[in-house]
């Protein structure tokens, strides 16, 4: 990408903004160094690395990164042999104690956070614990050398320590004892690294030992008490032993360091890196920008742009849309009106996208890859200014031409302007036909009346303007692609107030295909405004049937918890319902059986009637709804002396006898005489054409409160045979047999299959099978009960 258009649309000043937010020298190294790339890899891997630090950003606050000095020097000068000083070691510790910390931070999000570049980057980084741990006990942060460095080390230095309180010690005796009166300030200080006294002058014979300095006056003598020589020398041995040591440690150290010096850098190199990519994002964060999606085609579809260097308040947000319908775009209107901000966005708003950098567009915003972005915009100067002379412009198009391919990008501001209006607007024609048939995207704004003509008659080409509101008399910035711009001199100068007549004079001078230019740009004005409105309404009303479908789908959401919830509920009810009445049902036989083991075999049919309607009791009917018809039909069926009935809560069937009451009924229940009420009572219709039925059970003897051991099924149809058994084992439990017969014959097999079947699911019984060939064989079932 040239160098010039960087300058020419801004692309400095956003690397200067992002430079703000790198805090490590690698990373203003990386910041300096972005440039926009042609290479479609390149420019989706760098936008990649921008989104990976949005989202660390937005979900971690960013990588954890300090600030860190240039290291290429010091590594430089170690790879050579070289010793390090204190600081210089400590540079290097906090590039191996910031490579630790960024390692186990992602290290961390690595099964958490999904990441497109930054663990790819990651395995770049080298750590080194072993080099870190020494570097970091043997230097602080300000680059000193520690006690831990070495045992050597430590030892001089508790030595030094020892010697220095022993002579303040020794000193503390001079101050506060006899000697004080010939001292000038009772303090001890030091001159050329010895412990002294300030003695006045005049008292000089009365201290014994070694003047080193005296004051400015002459008034003070600073004399090294004798007593203090000899300790004074063994502290300086010892402080040039400390030195040696220092000194010593510095060259190990460094001789640590010297392997790992590549490593080192690389590290550097990738941290930098990682604070290149938290810039992008805190930047991308500051002007609220979005990632943009990459074209295969270089169409060009920017959603709501903002100029980034202009006020986010002010800023008027225009749709920017190129290379998918048309290649060239012609925009017209008055000045200042927005055309030159509207084409350094567009331009400024690529190199942001080809650089990696978020643009400050909406979501789904669309750039190309453009091989160059070129620009003649006035003389290059600051946004507020635009005006440049005839030749500059010439000369600027002249070299773009030349170096023009079909996969560029090309500005125009006021093309063709400063010369004859004729003349202009012929070149300017001209200057766009040769870009069109070259094949570069082009967007060129003019005064010029004859390329308004021009985009509307060219094929890939179409007309723009920036909207102005001849209301107020003040433009509104927003670029309205597909509309060209329209004089608004004569409406602006008869609300001025511009004698009307004037205004009318002016309009007959003008030409009448101007006239004819202007009224169509009118109408297509006015179009706009009504399909905008329509747009507005319609979509208005999408939003509200969104919001509804949403609404709907969350209460329907819940309607299905809900649902779930109340079956599971259901079925625990039921579970427990199930569970108490078979306990009750187990319970009413048990007490039968016993009541059958004490009677010596007989039970009273009183009894047995009884235990039945309470097995029939367990279960829970399902309430029918309330019909009119059935309780009129029901009505019709009145209740009188020798009507069979069905004895609800017994369920059994007998013979109504006679009324006790108007809620009462005696009825005849087998052998039993029963007072039931009237609400008890169903009447049962009798078949007209009654044929005699197959007895259910052939009595082989007994007595009569029981059924017999043997029911016999033979002859009768599928459905009846399923009732008659169901309805003979209840009996023969009640009853307390421990053994039944079942005859079923051989015939087709479906009764036979139909017992077995049942006697399978029925979990009173303990075993089945078929009878002995002397008894049946395979036609009857010989059932025992538990």
């Amino acid at each position: 990408m040239n160098k010039k258009i960087l300058t020419t649309l801004g692309f400095d000043q956003i690397k200067a903004a992002l430079a703000k937010e790198v805090v490590t020298a690698a990373g203003h190294a990386r910041v300096a160094a972005l440039a926009p790339t042609a290479d479609r890899t390149q420019v989706q891997q760098a936008l990649d690395e921008t989104a990976d630090g949005a989202s660390l950003l937005r979900l971690k606050g960013g990588i954890p990164l300090p600030e860190l000095t240039d290291v290429g020097p010091a590594l430089k000068r170690v790879q050579i042999g070289a010793t390090l000083n204190g600081k210089e070691l400590a540079q290097l510790t906090r590039v191996l104690r910031s490579v630790s910390a960024v390692d186990d931070f992602l290290a961390d999000l690595n099964d958490k956070i999904e990441l497109r570049r930054v663990y790819t980057l990651q395995q770049q980084l080298t750590v080194l614990p072993e080099l870190e741990r020494r570097l970091y006990t043997a230097i602080d942060e300000e680059g000193n050398v520690t006690d831990e460095a070495s045992d050597t080390l430590r030892a001089v230095r508790n030595q030094i320590r020892q010697l220095e309180a022993n002579i303040r010690s020794r000193m503390d005796s001079y101050i506060h004892g006899n000697m004080a009166k010939y001292l000038s300030d009772p303090i001890i200080t030091l001159r050329d690294d010895r412990f002294v006294l300030p003695v006045r002058s005049d008292s000089r014979g009365q201290v014994a030992g070694v003047v080193h300095d005296q004051s400015a006056s002459g008034a003070t003598l600073f004399i090294e008490p004798q007593a203090i020589v000899d300790m004074n020398n063994r502290l300086r041995e010892a402080q040039i032993e400390e030195q040696q040591e220092i000194a010593r440690v510095l060259a190990e150290l460094s001789e640590t360091v010297a392997p790992y010096s590549k490593q080192i850098a690389r590290n550097a190199e990738v941290l930098g890196h990682f604070d290149f990519i938290n810039a992008k994002a805190r930047y991308a964060r500051a002007i609220k920008a979005t990632e943009p999606l990459v074209s295969a085609k270089n169409e060009v579809d920017l959603l709501q742009a903002r100029h980034p260097l202009l006020d986010a308040h002010k800023v008027v947000p225009n749709d920017i849309v190129i290379g998918k319908d048309y290649q060239a775009i012609v925009v017209t209107g008055p000045n200042t009106g927005g055309k030159t901000i509207t084409l350094k966005t567009l331009g400024l708003l690529q190199l942001m996208g080809q650089a990696g950098l978020f643009i400050p567009a909406g979501e789904e915003s669309t750039i190309g890859v453009f091989s160059e972005i070129f620009a003649d915009i006035g003389d290059e100067q600051s946004i507020e200014q635009s005006l440049s002379t005839f030749s500059g412009h010439m000369a600027n198009i002249v070299d773009i031409l030349d170096h023009l391919d079909d996969q560029a990008l090309v500005l125009f501001d006021e093309l063709g302007a400063g010369t004859d209006p004729q003349e202009g607007a012929a070149l300017a024609i001209a200057i766009l036909d040769e870009v069109g048939t070259i094949g570069a995207d082009v967007v060129a704004t003019t005064h010029y009346p004859e390329l308004k003509l021009y985009g509307y008659n060219t094929p890939g080409t179409i007309n723009a303007s920036m909207e102005f509101d001849a209301a107020t008399l003040q433009p509104t910035y927003r670029l309205l692609i597909g509309v060209p711009g329209r004089s608004n001199a004569f409406d602006i100068s008869r609300r001025l107030g511009l004698d009307g007549a004037i205004v009318d004079r002016a309009k007959a001078l003008i030409a009448d295909d101007s006239h004819d230019l202007n009224n169509m740009i009118a109408d297509l004005e006015s179009q706009r405004k009504a399909a905008e409105t329509e747009y507005k309404a319609a979509r208005a009303d999408t939003d509200a049937a969104q919001k509804l479908l949403a609404d709907l789908q969350a209460a329907y959401a819940e309607l299905e918890k809900e649902r779930a919830g109340q079956l599971d509920k259901a079925r625990e009810q039921a579970n427990a319902l199930v569970e108490k009445a078979q306990k009750k049902a187990d319970k009413i036989i048990r007490d039968l059986r016993q009541m059958q083991k004490a009677g010596s075999g007989n039970v009273k049919e009183n009894r047995l009637i009884e235990a039945k309607t309470g097995l029939k009791q367990l279960h829970q009917e399902q309430p029918q709804p309330k019909n009119k018809v059935l309780r009129r039909e029901k009505r019709k069926q009145a209740l009188r002396p020798g009507d069979r009935v069905h004895v609800l809560s017994y369920d059994q069937t007998g013979d109504l006898l006679d009324q006790v009451d108007n809620t009462h009924w005696n009825v005849q229940l087998g052998i039993l005489r029963m007072k039931i009420s009237t609400s008890d009572l169903e009447k049962v219709a009798e078949p007209k054409d009654q044929e005699p039925k197959r007895p259910m059970a052939i009595v082989k003897g007994g007595a009569a409160s029981g059924p017999d051991t043997t029911l016999d099924l033979r002859g009768v149809r599928y459905e009846d045979a399923m009732s008659q058994l169901d309805r003979y084992i209840d009996s023969a439990l009640l009853a307390g047999y421990p053994q039944v017969t079942i005859i079923h014959g051989l015939g087709t097999g479906a009764i036979r299959n139909g017992v077995t079947e049942y006697l399978k699911r029925n979990s009173q019984v303990k075993k089945f099978g078929f009878a002995p060939q002397n008894a049946g064989g395979s036609g009857a079932t010989i059932v025992q009960f538990k």
